[in-house]
C-alpha cells in the first residue's frame, strides 16, 4: 500500500499515477466497451501561438519517450487506487489490463529544437486505445511547459545576439522542483549558456553557472564593515568570478574596483548589475571599467533586452530568470485523430481539429522557410518539401539514442535563422502560412455534420 509522502517526491515508478483522474476512467471505460485494444491514434498541437509568437520550439520530447518507456503500474499503485472506491464499479478486466500492460505503441514527433506553427502535430501516439489515453498527461506537461521555455530562451538569444552570455537564473521562480530542472534544460537546448540549476546542470553533463549573492557583501561588511573585503574574499576563493557590484552604491564600487584594477592589486573578470537604470548604470561603469565584462539581471526578457540594446545599454551578458520559466502556457491539446484506421475529428465551436493522422511537409526558399503543408501522413512529398514528423519510437522502444543538448541547441538556432524576419518579430509578428492539403481538407469536409 502506498504511504503518505509529505515530501511530494516522484520518481519514474511513479509515471503511471501522474495522470488526471479522467485519463483512468476513460480506460475503465474503453475496458467495459471492449474498446481498449482498439488502435488509435492521438496528435499533441496548438490550436493557437501564445500572444506575440510567430512560432514555437518544440521540447520535452525525450522526457517524453522516457515516460512512455517506464510506464507500468506496481501492486502497491493498484491496491491505491482500489482505496479509493471510485473503481468499485469498473469491469475485473481493468485491473488486470493495468497490471499487466506497459507502453507498445509507436510514437511519430518532430525532433527537438524544431520550429513548429499553430495546428502542426509536435507527436502522434499510435497505440492501444488505452495507452493512447493513459499517456495524454504527463505528455502534454512536459512538451507544453518545455516548448514555452525553449522558444523564449530562442528569442532572447535571437535579441541578445550570438555573442551575449545568456543564462538561466529561474529555479527560485520556477512552478516546481521538478519545472525548474525541464526548464533549465529546455533554455540551454533553446540558446542558454549555462544554468544556475546545479542539479539540471550535472545531470545533464553541463557546468553550472553563476554568480554571487548580496547577502555575502552585506554579512562581510556588517562584521568587516567594507564591501570590498567582500569582492576580496569571493575572488580568493571563486578567482575570476563575477562580482555583484549593486548592494549599496554601483558606480562608488565600480570605482574603486578600477582604482585597484589599475594599480595591479585586483584581477576583476566581470560585474553583475541587478538593480536601478540598467542602461545608465551599465555605461558608467563601461567607462570605469572598459575592459572587464558587464553581466545584467533582475526580470530581464526579450522585450526588455530589446530595450537595453536599443537605448544604447553596455552589457555583455543577461541572467535571465522569472519571465523566462513563467509567463502565458502554451497551450498545447491531445486528440483523438484516428480509431482502427477510421478518421475522427472533434466538430465544437471555435475548437474543431483536423481528423486522420498527419504529416507537415516544409518548403525553403533560399534557406528560409517559404511555407508548411499539414497533410495527412499517406500524403505523398511533392517537390523539394521536407517531411519533419519522424518515427522516433517502435512497440514501446525508443529507435534512437537521446540527442545531446548542443545538437539541439544548433537545431534550435538553425531553425530561428531560417524563419522570416517577420516571424520573428517580438511584437505582432506574422507566423508562416500553413496550407492544408486537398486531401486533408476533403477528409475533413467529409466528416462534418
Amino acid at each position: 500500500m502506498l504511504t503518505q509522502d509529505q515530501g511530494l517526491t516522484f520518481s519514474p515508478h511513479d509515471y503511471s499515477l501522474l495522470t488526471d483522474l479522467y485519463e483512468l476512467t476513460m480506460v475503465a471505460c474503453y475496458t467495459g466497451e471492449k474498446l481498449a485494444h482498439r488502435r488509435a491514434s492521438f496528435e499533441l498541437f496548438v490550436r493557437h501561438l501564445p500572444e506575440h509568437f510567430g512560432y514555437l520550439i518544440a521540447m520535452g520530447l525525450a522526457q517524453g519517450l522516457n515516460y512512455l518507456e517506464n510506464l507500468n503500474f506496481s501492486q502497491a499503485q493498484l491496491e491505491a487506487l482500489e482505496k479509493t472506491r471510485i473503481f468499485d464499479h469498473v469491469p475485473p478486466e481493468f485491473w488486470s489490463l493495468l497490471g499487466s500492460g506497459s507502453f507498445t505503441g509507436d510514437v511519430w514527433a518532430v525532433p527537438e529544437g524544431t520550429a513548429v506553427f499553430a495546428n502542426e502535430p509536435l507527436l502522434r501516439v499510435e497505440a492501444p486505445l488505452w495507452q493512447a489515453q493513459l499517456v495524454e498527461t504527463y505528455l502534454l506537461n512536459t512538451l507544453n511547459y518545455q516548448s514555452l521555455i525553449a522558444t523564449r530562451a530562442a528569442r532572447m538569444r535571437d535579441v541578445a545576439g550570438e555573442n551575449a552570455l545568456l543564462l538561466e537564473f529561474g529555479t527560485r521562480r520556477a512552478f516546481s522542483p521538478q519545472g525548474s530542472v525541464w526548464a533549465a534544460r529546455a533554455a540551454l537546448a533553446g540558446g542558454l549558456d549555462a544554468t544556475s540549476n546545479v542539479l539540471a546542470a550535472l545531470k545533464l553533463g553541463c557546468k553550472p553557472g553563476g554568480t554571487m549573492a548580496h547577502s555575502l557583501v552585506m554579512a562581510i561588511k556588517a562584521v568587516s564593515g567594507s564591501e570590498d573585503e567582500a569582492f576580496h574574499a569571493f575572488s580568493r576563493y571563486f578567482p575570476g568570478a563575477t562580482l555583484l557590484i549593486d548592494t549599496y552604491d554601483t558606480v562608488a564600487a565600480a570605482q574603486r574596483l578600477a582604482d585597484k584594477v589599475r594599480n595591479g592589486t585586483f584581477d576583476l573578470a566581470g560585474v553583475r548589475l541587478d538593480s536601478g537604470d540598467l542602461v545608465e548604470l551599465s555605461q558608467k561603469v563601461r567607462s570605469l571599467l572598459p575592459d572587464i565584462k558587464i553581466f545584467a539581471s533582475g526580470d530581464l526578457d526579450e522585450w526588455e533586452i530589446a530595450r537595453l540594446i536599443e537605448a544604447g545599454a553596455s552589457i555583455d551578458g543577461y541572467g535571465l530568470g522569472t519571465r523566462l520559466v513563467t509567463g502565458k502556457p502554451v497551450n498545447g491539446v491531445y486528440k483523438l485523430v484516428e480509431i482502427d484506421g477510421t478518421p475522427t475529428m472533434k466538430q465544437s465551436s471555435h475548437k474543431a481539429t483536423y481528423p486522420g493522422r498527419k504529416q507537415i511537409f516544409r518548403t525553403y526558399n533560399q534557406g528560409i522557410i517559404e511555407s508548411d503543408r499539414l497533410g495527412l501522413a499517406t500524403d505523398s512529398i511533392q517537390g523539394e518539401e521536407t517531411p519533419l514528423l519522424q518515427l522516433v519510437m517502435k512497440e514501446g522502444k525508443p529507435l534512437f539514442e537521446p540527442e545531446s543538448l548542443d545538437t539541439i541547441r544548433q537545431r534550435t538556432q538553425a531553425f530561428v535563422t531560417s524563419l522570416p524576419s517577420a516571424t520573428r518579430h517580438l511584437s505582432q509578428p506574422t507566423s508562416v502560412g500553413v496550407k492544408i492539403s486537398n486531401t486533408l481538407e476533403f477528409l475533413r469536409q467529409s466528416l462534418v455534420s
